[in-house]
């Protein structure tokens, strides 16, 4: 069986700005995967990834001809799907308060055993925890909500943060310290209304 050729980035894109609507297609077929990884990892559920993608491909495309080449391609399509992502989350109305009596039974539980440390958090009950991260992230302002999930969450490196967001190292660094904390204040905010 004969080896697949390696897929011709630069030539590609280079189709792409002559107007070939077959590299066109190529192209979003080979940026499909890291795109819509972006998007599931940095939007709530209730969002139509694949509309949000499409908003993310017309972006990349009606700005192709911006692309100098100083970064690589993919990283300059994570940059715009980032972005993206969080404008949309800017535009997504405050959500209302988190209470205890919102959580689920197996939230609550998980939660008083974090709290109490009685016991280690069963296998069974990851999902609960992760549900819980998941509402407390949500609280979050989008890039506080973006630095936390990328640092922490999928244990990204400063440097590939900075690449993702344009941000510079120091400013990552200190948006990941005041996100820990607003997110700490959100779990004691928490805990106090469960004991009053």
């Amino acid at each position: 069986m004969p080896e697949a050729e390696p897929f011709d980035l630069p030539g590609c894109v280079a189709r792409v700005r002559r107007r070939d609507e077959a590299a066109a297609r190529e192209l979003v077929g080979h940026l499909y995967p890291l795109v819509i990884s972006i998007v599931r990892n940095h939007l709530p559920r209730r969002v139509a990834e694949e509309d949000l993608m499409q908003e993310i491909f017309m972006k990349m495309f009606t700005r192709i001809d911006q692309y100098q080449g100083v970064v690589p391609f993919n990283h300059w399509v994570s940059r715009i799907a980032v972005t993206t992502c969080i404008d949309h989350l800017r535009a997504q109305k405050r959500r209302p308060e988190l209470r205890w009596a919102d959580l689920s039974e197996q939230e609550t539980d998980v939660l008083d055993a974090v709290l109490t440390n009685e016991r280690e958090v069963a296998p069974d009950e990851a999902l609960a925890a992760r549900e819980l991260v998941d509402k407390l992230l949500a609280r979050l302002k989008p890039e506080d909500r973006l630095v936390i999930r990328l640092l922490d969450l999928e244990q990204k490196s400063i440097a590939e943060i900075s690449t993702l967001t344009g941000w510079n190292g120091p400013l990552v660094k200190v948006r990941a310290f005041r996100a820990r904390r607003k997110l700490r204040k959100l779990f004691e905010d928490l805990q106090r209304k469960e004991r009053s």
